[in-house]
C-alpha cells in the first residue's frame, strides 16, 4: 500500500512540474514578446544584407555568362519570403498585440503569446537560412559548344569533294582506324571539308564529343591544350606542361567516344605531349589531322590519308560563276570571265577572293584584272602557282582605301583567331586611321574596315565575335606584300638569335613580329621600327638591358611571356603610344611613368600588386587595361584622377586605396 501511495505521489509531482514548466514557458512568451520581436527584426536585417550580397554576386555572374546553381535561387526565394511575407505577418501580430481587451483595460495576452511564438520560430528559420547562405560558389559555366558548325553554304558539294567526303566519313566510322589524315596545298579547302565532316558527325551523333584545335606553323602546346580544354569545360590548375597534359589526357579518356580534330599541322606533333591519348587501350579517341604535307601525316602514323586536289575546270567555273552571278553567261563578260577563272588554278580560296572582288564590276575592270593576272608576281610559296598569288594580290590592290590595306597587312602578322581588341590597340598605337580622336571612334572605324575585309573574303570570322581569322595562304601573300623593301620581318618558326636578319636589313625594318623566341640579340638596332610583337617559348625569358636603346621610333610594343624585371632601356621609348604586356614578369613599374606619349597601356595576367603613383604621369593615356591581374590590391592615391584623358578603364582589384 505504501508503494502505491509513493508511486502516486511521484506521478502527481511529475505532472505538476510539467504543467508548471509549460505555464511558465507560455507566460514567458507573453512577457518577453517585445524582446523576441526585436531579436527577430535584427536577424531579418542581417538576412537582408546577406541576401543583397548574394544578389550582387548573382548579377555579376549572370553578366559574365554563368549559370546560377539551383540551390542559390531556392535560397534567394526563401530569403525573399522571410524578409517580406513573414516579416509582414509578424508586424501584423505586433499591431494586434498592442490592442487591449475588456474595454481596453486588459492586455491582449493571446495576441502577445502568438506574436512571441511566431517571432521565435521565424528567428530559428532565419538562423538556418543564414547558415545555408554561406555559399562557396554561386555559379557555374556551361561547357561551351565547340564552334565547329559549317553552314551547308560554306561547303560546295562538288563531285570530287563529295567522293572524298564519303571516304573520310567511312574512315571516321571505322573502329580500327584511330588516326586519319587529310592533305593538300594551301587554299584547297582542307579545313572546310573537315568541318563538313564534323558537322555530319555531330548530326549523326557518331561521337559523344567533338573538339578541334588549330596547330599552325608555330605549334604552341599550351595553346592547343587550351583550345581543347575550353570545348570540354576543363580548367587547368597545373602549371607545368606535363601536368596539364596529364589532366587533359584523363579528361579525354572519360569520353566514351571522342573525335579530336587537329587542323593545319605543319610538322610532326607529339600527341602525348599535348595530352591526347593514343594506344591500343584508347580506342575511343579518333584523331583527324589536316596538313599541307603527306609526309607529316605519315610521321604521325595516320592509318588512312586522303589527298584534296584543286577543282576540275567545270567545278571551278561553276563555283566562280555562282559568286559573280549566273547572268555572266549571257553577257559580253563571258570570254573574259572564263579566262580570269582559269588564272585561279582551280584553288577555291583564289576563286572566291577574286570573284568577290570582281562581282558587279564593269568590263574595263575585268580586262585590267586579266592583264595583270597574265603577268604573275613571283612568290616563294611551295606548291602554289604564281597566278594564285597574283589573284590575292590583285584583290588587295583593289581595296577601297589605305585604311583597308594597312589594316589587312597588320592582321596578317597577328596569327589565327586574333582578338579584335588587340587589333584596336595596334591600330591606335600606329595611328592607322586619320580623322578619329577617341577610342570609341577608332573602334567603330576598325570594325567597319574589318567588316569590309570579310566581305572581300580577305578576312574570316574567328571562333567568337570578338576575334577574326585569316587563311594561311592569304596571310602569306599579305606578309609578302608587306615585306617588300624589308619593311616587315616575321619569324614564323622556332628560332634563336641566329635567325635574325643582318644589320643592314634590320635597319630598314618598320615592323617585326616574332614569337617562340629562345634567344635575343643584345641590342635591337632598328631606328625605323614602329611595331614590335615578341614572345618567348621559354617561360619569362629576360630581355637584355640595352635591347631597346636603338628603337626610339617604336610606337607599338607587344610582349608575351617575357621578363622585364630589369629593363631600364624601355624608358627611352619616348614615342611609344601603345604598350601591351601579357603574362610578363614586371619589375620597377615606375619606369613606365616616363613614357609620356603613351595612349594605350595594357597589363594582362600579371602578378603586380600595386599601381605606382608614377603611372599618373601618363597624362595622354586614353585606355588602361588591367584585366586578370588577380594580385592587384592597391592603386596609389590620385593616380586615376591625374589621367584626365582616360576614356576606358578595365580593372578588377581586391581592395583599393
Amino acid at each position: 500500500m505504501e508503494v502505491i501511495t509513493g508511486t502516486a505521489s511521484n506521478l502527481v509531482a511529475g505532472v505538476a512540474r510539467y504543467v508548471f514548466q509549460k505555464v511558465r514557458r507560455n507566460f514567458s512568451y507573453v512577457c518577453r514578446y517585445r524582446r523576441m520581436v526585436s531579436g527577430f527584426e535584427k536577424k531579418v536585417e542581417t538576412l537582408k544584407d546577406k541576401r543583397d550580397g548574394v544578389l550582387l554576386d548573382v548579377d555579376a555572374a549572370e553578366k559574365n555568362g554563368e549559370n546560377i546553381y539551383p540551390e542559390v535561387n531556392s535560397w534567394l526565394a526563401k530569403a525573399d519570403q522571410m524578409t517580406d511575407s513573414e516579416l509582414k505577418e509578424v508586424k501584423g501580430l505586433e499591431d494586434e498585440a498592442k490592442n487591449k481587451c475588456f474595454i481596453s483595460l486588459c492586455p491582449n495576452f493571446k495576441a502577445r503569446y502568438q506574436l512571441s511564438k511566431k517571432a521565435e520560430e521565424d528567428t530559428a528559420a532565419v538562423d538556418e537560412l543564414l547558415q545555408q547562405g554561406g555559399f562557396d560558389k554561386i555559379s557555374y559555366r556551361d561547357v561551351p559548344q565547340p564552334i565547329l558548325f559549317v553552314s551547308p553554304k560554306a561547303f560546295e558539294d562538288f563531285d570530287s569533294r563529295r567522293l572524298m567526303f564519303n571516304k573520310i566519313m567511312e574512315a571516321v566510322k571505322d573502329p580500327n582506324v584511330n588516326i586519319i589524315g587529310v592533305h593538300g596545298m594551301p587554299g584547297v579547302g582542307k579545313t572546310t571539308l573537315v568541318k563538313e565532316v564534323v558537322r555530319q558527325v555531330k548530326e549523326d551523333k557518331l561521337f559523344d564529343s567533338v573538339v578541334m584545335a588549330v596547330v599552325t606553323h608555330t605549334p604552341d602546346v599550351q595553346k592547343i591544350q587550351d583550345q581543347i580544354a575550353d570545348m570540354l569545360g576543363l580548367k587547368f590548375e597545373e602549371q607545368s606542361m606535363t601536368g596539364r597534359a596529364s589532366r587533359l589526357c584523363e579528361r579525354l579518356k572519360k569520353e566514351k567516344k571522342i573525335l579530336v580534330v587537329l587542323d593545319d599541322v605543319w610538322a610532326k606533333l607529339d600527341l602525348m605531349e599535348v595530352g591526347i591519348p593514343l594506344g591500343e587501350e584508347d580506342q575511343g579517341c579518333t584523331i583527324l589531322l589536316t596538313s599541307r604535307d603527306l609526309n607529316v601525316l605519315l610521321d604521325m602514323d595516320a592509318k588512312k590519308s586522303f589527298p584534296i586536289g584543286v577543282l576540275e575546270h567545270e567545278e571551278a567555273w561553276h563555283f566562280f560563276k555562282k559568286i559573280i552571278g549566273d547572268g555572266v553567261e549571257s553577257s559580253d563578260l563571258l570570254p573574259i570571265a572564263t579566262q580570269v577563272a582559269k588564272k585561279c588554278g582551280g584553288l577555291p580560296i583564289a576563286l572566291r577572293t577574286l570573284a568577290t572582288s570582281l562581282r558587279n564590276k564593269r568590263q574595263f575592270v575585268w580586262e585590267d584584272a586579266l592583264r595583270q593576272l597574265s603577268k604573275p608576281s613571283s612568290s616563294n610559296f611551295k606548291g602554289v602557282p604564281a597566278t594564285v598569288y597574283s589573284t590575292i594580290e590583285w584583290s588587295f590592290d583593289r581595296l577601297q582605301s589605305e585604311d583597308h590595306k594597312q589594316t589587312f597587312l597588320l592582321c596578317s602578322v597577328m596569327g589565327h583567331n586574333a582578338p579584335l581588341e588587340l587589333l584596336l590597340v595596334f591600330a591606335m598605337g600606329l595611328g592607322l586611321f586619320h580623322g578619329v580622336n577617341t577610342v570609341e571612334e577608332t573602334r567603330n572605324r576598325l570594325l567597319t574596315v574589318v567588316s569590309d575585309l570579310k566581305a572581300s573574303c580577305l578576312l574570316l570570322d574567328g571562333n567568337t565575335n570578338k576575334q577574326f581569322d585569316m587563311h594561311d595562304l592569304i596571310s602569306d601573300v599579305a606578309i609578302s606584300i608587306a615585306s617588300r623593301g624589308n619593311s616587315v620581318f616575321v619569324l614564323r618558326y622556332k628560332h634563336d638569335s641566329n635567325d635574325w636578319p643582318d644589320d643592314e636589313t634590320v635597319k630598314e625594318c618598320d615592323k617585326i613580329s616574332c614569337f617562340g623566341m629562345s634567344e635575343l640579340p643584345d641590342q635591337l638596332k632598328c631606328p625605323k621600327l614602329t611595331f614590335l610583337g615578341m614572345g618567348s617559348k621559354d617561360p619569362w625569358m629576360k630581355i637584355p638591358t640595352n635591347f631597346f636603346k636603338e628603337t626610339k621610333n617604336l610606337k607599338v610594343l607587344y610582349l608575351f611571356g617575357m621578363n622585364l624585371s630589369s629593363l631600364p632601356s624601355i624608358s627611352l621609348l619616348g614615342n611609344l603610344r601603345a604598350l601591351c604586356l601579357k603574362n610578363c614578369v614586371l619589375g620597377d613599374m615606375a619606369l613606365f611613368g616616363e613614357l609620356k606619349n603613351l595612349e594605350i597601356f595594357s597589363i594582362l595576367r600579371s602578378d603586380i600588386e600595386m599601381l605606382p603613383e608614377e603611372i599618373g604621369q601618363l597624362t595622354k593615356l586614353k585606355r588602361l587595361n588591367l584585366r586578370r591581374c588577380s594580385k592587384l590590391k592597391r592603386i596609389s592615391p590620385g593616380v586615376l584622377c591625374k589621367l584626365s584623358r582616360l576614356e576606358e578603364l578595365y580593372i578588377i582589384i581586391k581592395s583599393c586605396s
